[in-house]
């Protein structure tokens, strides 16, 4: 969330200076140039991409014709074409990097928790034990090189005192991780708590909000992604590590003019940061290409989507040269499981699906009231205080139960695996027929053993505990992502079902459901399997995604034939949850936040008029404009002064008030300020000129007027006052505008922002307009 607001400037409009004007001159050289105290956008306001998109197609337009000059031009017109690509590679390899130097230090600081490698302090455990010459099979997970903290201080590894004392020191390091984390936090970089892709899709639909995606948020997201996640809190990497992999892309675009000097280009680039972040976080190339489409991004053309995949690409690449899991697989969870599904399997898997969309809407529920909360109470004034005590309670409810105590992704990948020949897992306790050959891949379905049970036990309990914490930690002032808690609620409550429908068809077999397709001794049912589809519609619950999340579990899983299940759950999880409300937990916080965001699967039916929405209103003084040829220099600087509007309309008169054009604030600004320094005889009461024709000088004594022709926009977007609102909207959402205006037969009545249309809707929705707070 933004602390420092603007204040309201209704009515304001603003862009950044283009040279699609007429008669673009040699002021365009020194306009292209930012005075220190001009800035091309205002911080918190909304970019206008159809100017973005002029000036990108004139700076293409220059750099062709004059590739056709020499050899050198082009050689960087070349050049200029190819940056494209090094962007992405270079954002690429960064963020690939980053992500598996996060996957090093969080193995290694969650097991710091518990206890320390003696051969080298360094090592996690499973390095530990991976080095150890003394390790048996059996006991895979013990090895003397490894030991607890209990045992290592007094000596003793088992009884009341060695667990009271480990129980001690996981609470405690829990609690020094999260103080850090919140600490770097509040002192370093503000903007780097949360998962960040609410404000990446509000940045992403061309809002400004400076310092977001910085060189100092990036060092502290990733510094503090790493204690936070190691803290043992209820929250995942993945969300912010798309908001580390946009500072990257942010960090590569300011060595480019292209990118720097036009805010639409690089959102471009920010969109395929986007996708290299979701493919390094689930090793999910291809669903990060379409997660950044489906999910984050506003404008995606073509173009975007093949530099996504060579950014998402590049990225995996990196992270499996780095291999943080040593298992020379991308991500933690892969699977392989050996049994088909059956039809008759789809009513379980739907049911979860309805479980998903449930869990999603009773999350979003009550995220967003407990977040409202923290904004409005003096909860919000101690983040540090609520960071602490979460962890606390987190730490202290989660050592008990040991499916709670290892970190998210272990877990998940426990209720991920299928039961084979040398699981040694709880969750593996079958009872084993004494008379059955052993083929290590297919183990007919057994009788649940006496782990079984207490381990289903333990899961019910892990469930409620991860269904509640949850809630109150995401949005916390640490780095928090969602898709893995809201992962592991699902696989909980799948592996439940999953071994509930396990024993139902080993102990009744002849029931009708079984008979067709489960035989007495065969594999049917894998349990893991429901703990996938769990996980996808339990994110697709939450997120509302759809497309995208299917692809990503399967590459996440390497389980290929089972989309259909996974397609199954998600579209049933989105149903039951947009029954209930068609906001996922981002747009819901954008909403939270009051970000102009236009959502494009916003969709708007009212039958209201660009005069309903128009300002200014009855009691509202009149619009502020300019006249073609009958405003001193002194009144332009006097109405900017006086005013926060990013641009004004410029009329014939104002008995007349016959539309000519619109003139931006920052243009203005700045060319009158360069006229005074450059031209003579530029003063106060020097007549600003908006005419074709040349002004005349009627006396000799007269001040010389200033023509600013050139830096008129003659094409201002206008609609009519009869136009309905449903066709405005439209054409905000589509073109990217930032204001249009409103004409009755070529008289300029009003104008409408992003920030009207916003809260216009939200009126209609019987939301509270003043909700929206930028513009």
């Amino acid at each position: 969330s933004v602390g420092n607001q603007r204040p309201d400037l209704a009515g304001s409009t603003g862009a950044t200076p283009s040279e699609e004007m007429n008669g673009t001159g040699n002021l365009m050289d020194f306009l292209d140039e930012p005075f220190p105290d001009v800035s091309t956008y205002e911080d918190f306001h909304t970019i206008d991409w159809l100017r973005e998109k002029s000036r990108d197609t004139d700076r293409h337009r220059k750099i062709t014709i004059k590739s056709k000059e020499s050899y050198w031009e082009l050689i960087k017109s070349l050049l200029d074409a190819w940056s494209g690509w090094v962007v992405m590679l270079l954002i690429g390899m960064l963020t690939g990097t980053l992500a598996g130097v996060i996957d090093l230090a969080v193995d290694w600081m969650t097991d710091l928790k518990e206890g320390v490698c003696l051969s080298a302090f360094y090592y996690s455990r499973e390095q530990c034990c991976w080095t150890s010459n003394e390790t048996t099979f059996d006991d895979r997970d013990k090895c003397p090189q490894w030991q607890k903290w209990a045992e290592l201080m007094t000596g003793h590894s088992e009884g009341a005192g060695a667990y009271v004392l480990n129980y001690f020191l996981y609470v405690l390091w829990a609690l020094l991780f999260s103080f850090l984390a919140v600490s770097l936090v509040r002192v370093f970089a503000p903007y780097a708590c949360g998962s960040g892709i609410p404000e990446i899709k509000t940045i992403l639909s061309g809002f400004i909000i400076r310092g977001y995606l910085g060189k100092w948020t990036l060092l502290i997201k990733t510094v503090t992604l790493v204690l936070a996640v190691s803290s043992g809190l209820s929250l995942g990497k993945e969300g912010p590590l798309v908001h580390v992999a946009c500072c990257c892309g942010n960090l590569f675009c300011s060595l480019f003019s292209k990118y720097s000097k036009n805010e639409g280009k690089r959102r471009e680039v920010l969109s395929a940061a986007a996708a290299a972040g979701v493919s390094v976080a689930f090793g999910a190339p291809i669903g990060g290409v379409l997660f950044s489409l489906e999910e984050v991004s506003y404008y995606f053309p073509l173009k975007t989507l093949w530099r996504s995949f060579f950014a998402a690409l590049v990225a995996a690449f990196t992270l499996r040269a780095i291999n943080p899991f040593g298992n020379s697989r991308l991500v933690l969870f892969y699977v392989e499981y050996h049994t088909p599904w059956y039809m008759a399997e789809l009513v379980p898997f739907i049911l979860l699906g309805v479980f998903g969309g449930l869990w999603g809407t009773l999350f979003i529920r009550g995220n967003i009231a407990w977040c409202r909360r923290r904004k409005t109470t003096l909860l919000g004034k101690y983040p540090v205080l609520e960071v602490i005590v979460i962890t606390g309670i987190t730490a202290v409810l989660a050592f008990p139960n040991p499916y709670t105590r290892r970190s998210t992704s272990e877990l998940i990948s426990e209720l991920f695996n299928d039961c084979g020949a040398l699981e040694s897992s709880q969750l593996c306790d079958y009872v084993n027929n004494p008379n059955m050959s052993r083929p290590v891949d297919d183990i007919p379905d057994r009788p649940a053993g006496p782990g079984v049970y207490s381990a289903l036990w333990q899961l019910a309990l892990a469930l409620i505990f991860k269904i509640v914490i949850t809630i109150f930690t995401f949005g916390m002032k640490i780095p928090s992502g969602l898709f893995i808690p809201s992962m592991a609620v699902g696989a909980i409550a799948g592996r439940i079902v999953g071994i509930a429908v396990e024993q139902m068809a080993y102990h009744h077999h002849d029931w009708i459901i079984f008979k067709n397709w489960c035989r007495p001794g065969a594999d049917c049912v894998t349990p893991g399997l429901y703990a996938m589809v769990g996980a996808a519609a339990c994110l697709g619950g939450v997120t509302r995604m759809t497309v995208s999340l299917v692809v990503i579990m399967f590459e996440l899983t390497g389980g290929l034939e089972y989309i259909v299940p996974l397609m199954a759950a998600a579209v049933t999880s989105k149903w039951v949850a947009d029954a209930f409300g068609k906001e996922g937990i981002y747009e819901s916080h954008i909403q939270l936040n009051g970000y102009p965001y236009l959502d494009v699967r916003d969709e708007f039916t009212h039958r209201t008029l660009a005069t309903d929405v128009m300002r200014p209103r009855r009691s509202e003084p009149p619009l502020a404009v300019l006249t073609q040829d009958s405003t001193t220099v002194e009144d332009v600087e006097t109405l900017i002064k006086d005013t926060d509007y990013n641009g004004f309309p410029v009329v014939v008169s104002r008995e007349s008030e016959r539309l000519i054009g619109f003139v931006q604030r920052r243009e203005l600004t700045v060319a009158i300020k360069t006229a005074r320094q450059k031209q003579d005889g530029v003063v106060s009461s020097s007549v600003v000129y908006f005419t074709e024709d040349n002004p005349q000088v009627a006396e000799a004594c007269d001040p010389q007027p200033l023509k600013l022709r050139r830096i008129l926009n003659l094409s201002p977007f206008t609609v009519t006052d009869h136009t309905p609102m449903e066709t405005v909207v439209d054409i905000f959402r589509k073109l990217g505008l930032r204001q249009c205006l409103v004409t009755r037969s070529g008289r300029l009545l009003g104008i409408i922002t992003k920030k009207d249309v916003l809260r216009h809707m939200a009126q209609m929705m019987n939301q509270d307009p003043e909700s929206i707070m930028f513009n």
